[in-house]
């Protein structure tokens, strides 16, 4: 592994590790390029998170998108995260419009008004989770249509929904309501109960809707990864993890706001070897 493949990788270690724990499932000839992929989308989703209010946010991302359209490439350089991942637009020739696209919707971050509806969520998820998943399977396909638009777009929800439900208290915290308001609206939810961290009858009722649809979404995602090869199968591997959050948070129902104890590295990576082992051999 080269110095900039390391960097890359720890980087992505650090920062999303459940994805650094899917890449590990691909096979050494793509693994560096995904890890590239998934760790400048981990930079762009935590831009929030190490800003103090929207301006300097606005600006790392704009650098970003810079660096896409061709006007920084110098940057890249000096950053071994945006040179691994504008080596590997180059060598599958990816499309940048979706990498445009996806640090656009994470402009929502920066700002504190709510996710307007189920809709607004679902695009969103589209935009900065499902293209990682079908970017992926491009890459393991060698750049060729995998036909995995739906096992992509399905799986991105899903993985878009029980993230966000899992980090409840902590964007709540940050005054961020990143779950689609409407739903919880039409129940009685108010914002001063949501962003106080108070488990309302409405926001349980919300929440437990939420986790519906989220389980809707990856039954139609694992059902069309049925038709696909087992190297392009191995991209899916987190669904293992998703599944079990979603029932831990099935168990936590009452406590929105308390998510489920996480579980151990060694126990996620068990669970995805097994998946692996099952989904990805040859039919």
């Amino acid at each position: 592994m080269s110095q900039s493949a390391a960097h890359v990788s720890d980087f992505l270690k650090k920062n999303d590790r459940d994805r650094y724990f899917a890449s590990l499932f691909l096979s050494d000839e793509v693994r560096s390029d995904v890890q590239a992929l998934y760790a400048f989308a981990a930079d762009i989703s935590q831009v929030r998170a190490r800003v103090s209010e929207p301006a300097p946010g606005e600006i790392r991302l704009q650098w970003w998108n810079d660096l896409l359209e061709g006007t920084e490439h110098g940057a890249a350089m000096a950053n071994p995260l945006a040179e691994a991942l504008l080596a590997a637009v180059d060598r599958y020739d990816l499309p940048i419009t979706p990498l445009r696209r996806l640090i656009a919707a994470h402009r929502f971050d920066l700002y504190d008004d709510p996710m307007p509806d189920i809709n607004a969520f679902e695009g969103y998820a589209g935009e900065t989770s499902s293209i990682l998943y079908q970017f992926a399977c491009l890459m393991v396909n060698r750049g060729n249509d995998p036909g995995t638009a739906d096992a992509a777009g399905h799986m991105g929800v899903a993985h878009a929904l029980v993230d966000q439900l899992y980090a409840m208290p902590i964007s709540a915290g940050r005054g961020q309501i990143v779950l689609p308001w409407r739903l919880f609206e039409e129940r009685g939810a108010t914002q001063a109960d949501y962003l106080s961290g108070k488990a309302s009858e409405a926001i349980v009722a919300a929440t437990t809707e939420l986790r519906a649809v989220a389980r809707q979404h990856l039954v139609a995602a694992r059902a069309a990864l049925s038709g696909l090869s087992p190297q392009i199968r191995r991209v899916f591997v987190h669904s293992v993890v998703l599944e079990t959050r979603l029932a831990a948070l099935e168990l936590h129902a009452a406590l929105p706001f308390v998510p489920p104890r996480d579980e151990a590295d060694w126990r996620r990576l068990a669970r995805m070897m097994w998946w692996s082992l099952g989904r990805g051999r040859k039919d």
